[in-house]
């Protein structure tokens, strides 16, 4: 019984969350919920992934412009091939302009993130052309609000980086 409630609210929130209004408040207030439940749960959990079920990762990039590190609580699209890849979707809750992580990620590849409690390092490539489309039909299979997003984002493309490890 549990387990079919968590679904059901998981369920809602996913579907609250691709409507305009909600995307635009969420995304100016889930990143400092996530902030602090990471730093008091020793960044093992956060409150975006227990609200809607979904594979959130906090993506840890260098600033483009200042250098400096940015840390951005995402969805990750598991790769059911290669599952110690994902991808990162830029579709910015929605909004005319790509996100600040992409421009920071074309920057500098290179990125830390902790997935499932454990922080690695990465490198990022944008994907194009078949694997695009695969990764698109599977990201949108996830989270039915990317669809959503992809209507609301005007001509601007939205672009899909894929995160591999390093093997440092």
């Amino acid at each position: 019984m549990r387990n079919l409630l968590q679904a059901m609210l998981h369920k809602s929130i996913i579907w609250v969350a691709s409507f305009r209004t909600v995307a635009y408040l969420f995304s100016k207030t889930l990143h400092h919920l996530d902030r602090m439940s990471l730093k008091l749960s020793g960044e093992r959990w956060m409150v975006s992934s227990a609200l809607s079920g979904l594979p959130v990762i906090v993506l840890i990039s260098t600033g483009a412009k200042t250098r400096q590190p940015r840390r951005n609580p995402l969805i990750a699209v598991p790769d059911p091939i290669h599952p110690e890849r994902f991808a990162l979707i830029a579709s910015n809750w929605g909004q005319t302009r790509l996100p600040a992580w992409y421009h920071n990620l074309k920057q500098h590849p290179r990125a830390h993130c902790i997935r499932q409690g454990q922080r690695q390092e990465y490198r990022a490539q944008e994907a194009s052309g078949e694997e695009y489309a695969e990764i698109w039909r599977r990201a949108c299979s996830l989270y039915g609000g990317y669809s959503k997003y992809k209507s609301r984002v005007g001509n601007r493309p939205i672009p899909i980086m894929v995160m591999t490890p390093t093997q440092s």
